[in-house]
This record gives structure tokens, C-alpha cells and sequence, in this order.
């Protein structure tokens, strides 16, 4: 008579399992601060989880290379890849030996004909290896994606940087502009109208008419002047209207000079050539002899005569403001004067010239190209 055995099947003990369990919880919790170590550990969990334990923490690896595709370069995360075949193929050959030979997994007995452990252990790593591949490209993906959103994330702020720093440079060329114009205006006007009010002072006692004459010049150069400052200030605040009068230009050389006349100053005008139709180019003729005059005006002493030769000719104008005085003060070679008409005639890949020469007096020679030929 057969005997039926009453024996409980042998089962796997469960502290292999748990302490596996614990050591997966770990690696996920600690992947992303350590994520070498973590990949290390989840490559070694899930080869003893397929030889000793459930077969679960064999998903680690499986996140181990998805990880490494998101936050690695495409050729980190295939290596990661490699490597995960690897030990996935020894975690294969461990699980075909345990299902032959036993261990037990989840407490089934091993079948009693062992099986083909060269069939079975391609089978299962066929298995591995097509779960890796989709783990992989699906980690490569998304890491590429994250990584072009990034790209584009930081192009936008790039631009949007250079974009401010752009209009910053702009603004600041802006302010600097209208420093230009406000020194040339109001360093010209209040030169003239010292100089008119000091001639007036002289003949107030003996030529009452000519001092009343002069104090109306003076009136007038201050509206002028006024008016001008106005209408920078309003182009600073973006206000326009029509009572702001348009910018001078060459055309008006020669009421510039009778203003330095009537000042007492014996200046003398040359024009040659045909003016340019440019207005920018205009502007520039217009205040770099204003500015001549005027430190001519305000640094020169006993000035004998000024002359100021301006030439048209096909491709560049040349201007030429030179006095015959006894003392020029040292201000007018460091002033913000000559760095105003420098900065003037860099615009018009120009040259200038400025210091003494041997009549004793000051000397300015300014060169710009014409583009309006």
C-alpha cells in the first residue's frame, strides 16, 4: 500500500526576501543623490533577487536604465544599457539553474523532468533583454525631450537677456546722445550771451543803444536756447508736437557764425562744395564747428582771427576751425568738447585733429565720409 507523505513542500526562507525588498527600497529612495552607487546596487539586487528571492527587484534594473536615459547623454545610458545585459544575462542563468535544480521560487517544487537549462535560459533572457531595450528607449526619449525643452528654455532666456542688454545699450546710447546735444547747446548759448552780456556791461554807460541792443540778443539766444533744451527733454520723455523746431544742419553755418560775430568773436566762413542732403551728416558739420567756436570763445585769449573752411567734396567733408590767439586754457584739448565731435566723426569712419598750431592759436581739422553719394 503506497503511503502518502504528509510533509509541508520546502519553501525558500523569507529573510533573503525581505532583506532584498529593504535593500531595493533603499536604491530607489537614494538613486538620485548617489546614482552610480544606486545603479550598482540595483544591477547586484536584481541578479540575487533572481538566484535567492522573488524575482521582483529585478524591475531595478530595468528603472536603474530608464533612469540613466532621462538624466544621462544617449551614449551614458546604452552603456548603462551593456551593462544591465550583462547582468541580466547572469541573472538569467541563475534563474534557469533555480527553476532546474531549487531552490523553489514562491514555493513551487522544481518540475521532476529537469528542463533544457540552455532553452530555458534563452528564453528568460530573451524575456530581460526585450524589457531592458523598451526600459532604455523609453529613458532615452524622454531624456532627449526634457533635455531640447531645456535647450529651447534656455535660448529664450538668452534672448530675452540679450534683448534687455540690447535696449539697455540703447538707452544708453540715447543718453548719451542727448548729453552730446545739451552740452553742445547750452556750453554754445551760454558762451554767446556771456560774452554779448559783457560787451554790454562795457557800453551800457556810453552807447546805451548798442547795450540795449546786445541785452535783446541775449534775450533772444535764451528762448533759443530754451526752446531747444525743451525739445531734448521732450524726446527724452517720448513727447512730440509742433512747435519743436527741427535739428540744425549745414545750411545754417552761416547764421551760426554771425551768433559768434555778434558775440565779438572775428570769425570768418569758407563753404566749398555742395552741402549733403544727409540731415544726420548736416547735424554733425553743424556742431562740430559749433563746438570749435564755442571753446574757442571760451578758452582763447586776444583773438586776432578764426576762420572755418568747410569743403564738400564727392566722398568726405573737411572741417577746419582755426584761431590765431595769445593763450588757449588747457580745458579745451580734455574737455568733454573734443570727445563730443571724436565720438561725432567715429560714426563717419572720420578723423580728427585738435591742438595747437604754430600761429599760436588752436587748430581743429575733422574728416568724415559722405554716404549720401
Amino acid at each position: 500500500m503506497a503511503v502518502l507523505s504528509m510533509e509541508p513542500p520546502h519553501t525558500t526562507p523569507l529573510w533573503p526576501m525581505v532583506g532584498l525588498g529593504l535593500s531595493g527600497v533603499a536604491v530607489l529612495a537614494y538613486r538620485h543623490r548617489y546614482p552610480r552607487l544606486a545603479f550598482v546596487g540595483a544591477m547586484v539586487f536584481a541578479m540575487l533577487s533572481l538566484a535567492f528571492g522573488s524575482g521582483a527587484e529585478s524591475l531595478l534594473a530595468m528603472i536603474a536604465v530608464y533612469t540613466a536615459g532621462v538624466r544621462r547623454s544617449a551614449s551614458t545610458a546604452w552603456l548603462c544599457f551593456g551593462i544591465a545585459m550583462v547582468c541580466g544575462g547572469l541573472g538569467a542563468l541563475a534563474l534557469s539553474v533555480r527553476g532546474s535544480i531549487g531552490p523553489p521560487i514562491l514555493g513551487l517544487q522544481p518540475p521532476i523532468d529537469p528542463r533544457d537549462s540552455v532553452l530555458d535560459w534563452a528564453n528568460i533572457y530573451l524575456v530581460i533583454a526585450v524589457v531592458l531595450l523598451i526600459a532604455t528607449l523609453l529613458g532615452t526619449n524622454v531624456g532627449h525631450r526634457q533635455r531640447h525643452i531645456g535647450e529651447l528654455v534656455d535660448r529664450a532666456e538668452r534672448l530675452a537677456r540679450e534683448r534687455d542688454q540690447q535696449a539697455e545699450a540703447a538707452r544708453a546710447l540715447e543718453r548719451e546722445r542727448i548729453a552730446r546735444e545739451m552740452h553742445d547747446v547750452i556750453a554754445h548759448s551760454l558762451s554767446v550771451m556771456i560774452a554779448i552780456s559783457d560787451g554790454a556791461h562795457a557800453a551800457a554807460a556810453e552807447r546805451p543803444d548798442e547795450a540795449k541792443e546786445a541785452i535783446a540778443r541775449v534775450a533772444e539766444t535764451g528762448r533759443r536756447t530754451l526752446g531747444e533744451v525743451r525739445r531734448l527733454l521732450g524726446s527724452v520723455r517720448g513727447s512730440t508736437g509742433a512747435e519743436h523746431s527741427p535739428q540744425p544742419d549745414a545750411s545754417q553755418l552761416t547764421a551760426l557764425v554771425a551768433e559768434f560775430v555778434a558775440a565779438g568773436l572775428p570769425v570768418r566762413l569758407d563753404v566749398t562744395g555742395s552741402a549733403s542732403t544727409d540731415p544726420a551728416l548736416g547735424l554733425t558739420v553743424y556742431r562740430i564747428v559749433q563746438e570749435s567756436l564755442t571753446n574757442v570763445l571760451r578758452h582763447a585769449r586776444r583773438v586776432k582771427w578764426v576762420t572755418v573752411s568747410v569743403r564738400w567734396m564727392a566722398d568726405e567733408v573737411t572741417i577746419v576751425v582755426q584761431d590765431a590767439s595769445s593763450a588757449v586754457g588747457a580745458s579745451t584739448n580734455s574737455g568733454r568738447g573734443i570727445l563730443g565731435i571724436q565720438e561725432r566723426v567715429a560714426l563717419y569712419n572720420g578723423e580728427v585733429q585738435a591742438g595747437p598750431h604754430e600761429d599760436g592759436g588752436w587748430r581743429v581739422y575733422a574728416r568724415l565720409q559722405r554716404e549720401d553719394r
